[in-house]
């Protein structure tokens, strides 16, 4: 059996260095907050979707070797762990750290009279009206609370008007309900002064109750299974079974149970019971029992000394020197390095496509967009205008199912050909084709003529503007005529049906990338063996697929030098004798998010590049529609190699290192100069 890292395992290591980012004092204070916020996300996606299918599978052996009991059962060890360092570090260094700046947290048991009276105007006038307090009795049943809902426990004694003894409510915070709310300075005493929703109804609470005895307010709330449960192969319209999938997402079963810590543990154990869960999926927490509400925090206080500076996306010279996008793309392949660089160029091209007389057809991609989306008004735009469009919308985009079908509804409407890929493969891949009817003068006679010209663009990352600023992400431009074929042949599998086709230059899952890659690590490994210089470089979100993996041992033996730059989960076990000793894995946690894939192979001294939306992974290369892309273009391959690998390796500061173990340790400089990859970017961007 192939070596390999548990997955679930990896993906907690993963949030324990993100959680570092949180506790470097060298991060700006609000970021700090931002990136202790991102942990508690990314923990409640882990327990929705990933934790959910451990609780259905808990018998079954999984490919590190350990049962899903076993793996529960580690999991749930890290889970506490992370969890008691997240809350220590909120209350123990950023929220002290947070007041000294002048912003403060005003708790119900640290208000004025007159912050109380404030506060108590706002209960009345602004939450008292949406608030539904449920008593629970044999007519009131405890009630289904709705996935990473606020919820408040509120013991309670005597006996209300129909003569009924009161012993225990529930409230609900409705979603619509502000979870932080600024109190006016003058009253305040600090420059921002804040609080939270769990503050009003502590210090208010037992006005829901007139003449009832409150004697404990507590905050709770339930993470439910939210994968979505679609037979792809027994449904005949996606986007209608989805719609009416969708609805029950919010009320799966139970995964975790989340109590603040000073609840009784008798109530404790009344919710472990009504929830449906047991005592080691209840977590007490020592602060707001949703962390991922503070994320507001930082937008709402302008302290620019207290975020990263900002950073403006660069253009391409290339593209300020002509009016046209066309033009520009027609002379030379573009590369777009983002955040570095702006997305504006990939917007024009859509808008400029969507107005352009000479444009017939655009072809697009959709994974994530956004719900409010340029990209995708372009598109709808370029329908109203007569263009023939044709977009591919992937309705199974985990978290963006609703958005992705409001859009495809709204292009449907305008006379858009909107199609959903194929059933049982997501399509990842990201792509836009636009063709384009050209007129030219054919020399000497000078008559003028007209030909089909295709351009497109190919990235690693999604078409939404606003991750765009803060993903890592590489983007070709080009009008290459065999990528652009390529591209059309993959847009015609995706709409149409029919064998097959045969690419030029694209790998595309699930049918050549996989053998692909097994290719040209095999072919490393063959010069190694040979004595001819070697050297694989890839970078990712996460590597898990075992026959890659095991090419990848089996290339180390053979003696070529691999280094793996991973910002996720990787099963792969690196440095062990024998097996593994020539690959390092190293992972870069940042401002940004590290989200381009780079495969870089030696090749003999030929360097084949290919840029991709596909990480390593089971699901990327047999159960998904992506493509890898070759960057022909000399001087754009090397700018790929160095700002995408060269500095990313040299990076001696933000820079993890992956031990056989799966623990990572960071690395710290032993030169006076530091290399934070990142920063150097943003430098040389600016």
């Amino acid at each position: 059996m192939t070596p390999l890292i548990n997955r679930e395992l990896g993906l907690l290591e993963f949030n324990a260095r993100v959680l570092a980012q949180a506790a470097a004092p060298e991060t700006p204070l609000l970021e700090r907050l931002r990136f202790l916020c991102i942990v508690s996300s990314n923990l409640d996606e882990f327990f929705e979707i990933r934790v959910s299918g451990l609780r259905e599978h808990l018998d079954v052996v999984a490919p590190d070797g350990h049962t899903l009991h076993q793996t529960y059962d580690l999991v749930n060890q890290r889970v506490r762990k992370i969890i008691g360092q997240q809350y220590d570090m909120l209350q123990n260094q950023i929220m002290p750290a947070l007041a000294a700046e002048g912003i403060f947290f005003h708790m119900a048991d640290t208000w004025n009279p007159v912050q109380r009276e404030w506060a108590r105007e706002f209960f009345q006038k602004e939450l008292v009206p949406i608030l539904t307090p449920i008593a629970l009795d044999p007519a009131h049943p405890f009630p289904r609370v709705l996935n990473k809902s606020l919820n408040f426990a509120v013991s309670l004694s005597g006996r209300d008007a129909f003569g009924r003894e009161a012993e225990l409510a529930i409230v609900q915070a409705p979603r619509v309900l502000p979870r932080v709310v600024q109190m006016p300075e003058d009253i305040s005493g600090y420059p921002h002064g804040l609080v939270l929703l769990s503050s009003f109804m502590q210090g208010f609470v037992g006005e829901l109750f007139p003449a009832l005895h409150v004697h404990g307010c507590h905050q709770f709330r339930v993470t439910r299974n939210s994968d979505l449960f679609v037979l792809e192969d027994e449904i005949t319209d996606l986007r209608a079974a989805l719609q009416g999938e969708l609805p029950t997402r919010h009320l799966g079963d139970a995964v975790r149970l989340e109590v603040a810590a000073d609840m009784p543990p008798a109530l404790a154990k009344r919710l472990i019971k009504e929830c449906g869960v047991n005592e080691r999926d209840c977590y007490r927490v020592n602060g707001p029992v949703n962390l991922v509400r503070l994320m507001q925090i930082p937008d709402m206080v302008d302290c620019p000394a207290l975020k990263f500076p900002l950073h403006v996306p660069a253009l391409p010279p290339q593209l300020s020197k002509k009016e046209n996008v066309f033009d520009a793309i027609a002379e030379r392949d573009i590369l777009l390095h983002h955040p570095y660089e702006s997305f504006n160029p990939v917007l024009e091209l859509l808008q400029q496509a969507a107005a352009d007389p000479e444009v017939l057809a655009i072809k697009q991609t959709v994974y994530r967009t956004g719900n409010q989306s340029p990209v995708m008004e372009a598109l709808i735009q370029a329908a109203r205008n007569g263009k023939e469009v044709t977009v591919v919308v992937e309705l199974l985009a985990r978290f963006d199912e609703e958005t992705n079908i409001n859009w495809a509804a709204r292009l449907e409407e305008v006379g858009a050909h909107v199609v959903y890929g194929v059933v049982g493969h997501k399509c990842h891949a990201k792509m836009l084709l636009v063709v384009r009817s050209e007129s030219y003068v054919k020399s000497p006679k000078g008559k003028q003529q007209t030909r089909i010209r295709r351009y497109t663009h190919l990235g690693t990352g999604n078409y939404h503007p606003r991750t765009a600023r803060l993903y890592t992400d590489f983007g070709l431009l080009t009008a290459d005529e065999k990528i652009c074929e390529d591209v059309h042949h993959v847009f015609q599998l995706l709409t149409g049906t029919g064998e097959q086709i045969k690419l030029h230059h694209l790998w595309q899952s699930p049918f050549t990338m996989h053998s692909n890659l097994v290719a040209y690590i095999r072919a490393e490994a063959k010069a190694a063996k040979a004595g001819r210089p070697a050297r694989i470089i890839a970078k990712m979100n996460a590597l898990l697929e075992p026959t890659v993996i095991d090419e990848l041992y089996k290339a180390s033996q053979a003696g070529v030098k691999i280094n793996l730059i991973i910002r996720g989960v990787c099963a792969l076990k690196p440095g062990v004798t024998g097996l593994s000793e020539n690959i390092q894995v190293r992972s870069i946690i940042g401002r940004f998010l590290e989200h381009h894939r780079i495969y870089y192979f030696l090749s003999g001294g030929e360097e084949t590049l290919y840029l991709s939306s596909a990480d390593w992974m089971d699901r990327n290369l047999f159960r998904r529609v992506e493509v890898a892309f070759p960057v022909n273009d000399k001087a754009l391959k090397a700018r790929v190699i160095r700002e995408g690998l060269q500095m990313h390796l040299r990076d001696n500061a933000s820079a993890w290192i992956m031990q056989p173990d799966g623990k990572y340790v960071q690395k710290h400089s032993r030169s006076k100069t530091a290399h934070i990859s990142q920063l150097e970017l943003i430098e040389k961007f600016a």
